[in-house]
């Protein structure tokens, strides 16, 4: 799978932004990361880029978080380089074109599928 750039993340963002018809994917309110709720289906998602940079090296745990936000803060920064965006891919809805980012969490004991909508105004090109 491709890298994308931050340039390239952006115009996704933008194109994603603009869709204006109605679909579940939409509808799940993935503003902020969380799990994917079960009134998806995975398969509704194809795979269209990563953001992980070099898979051979481990990325960061740091967040970016300039004005106090969390990671589950719908209005978080999403910047490429820093977790969990640096561990993500980039899908898109094939019913409607929506992009969002996508990443596995694992815990001691688990593991969940979480997704985010990729919104533009929310990107941050952010040096580590």
């Amino acid at each position: 799978m491709m890298a994308i750039d931050f340039a390239g993340l952006k115009q996704l963002a933008e194109r994603s932004a603009a869709v204006a018809v109605p679909c579940s994917c939409h509808d799940a309110a993935l503003l902020a990361w969380r799990a994917v709720p079960l009134t998806l289906e995975l398969d509704q998602f194809e795979e269209v880029a990563t953001l992980v940079e070099d898979p051979y090296t481990e990325p960061t745990f740091a967040e970016y978080h300039p004005h106090g936000t969390r990671y589950d803060s719908e209005d978080a920064p999403i910047a490429p380089r820093y977790f969990p965006s640096n561990r993500s891919h980039l899908v898109r809805c094939v019913q409607c074109g929506r992009h969002y980012l996508r990443y596995t969490e694992g815990g001691g004991y688990f593991s969940e599928v979480r997704m985010r909508a990729l919104r533009p105004s929310l990107l941050a090109d952010a040096a580590l």
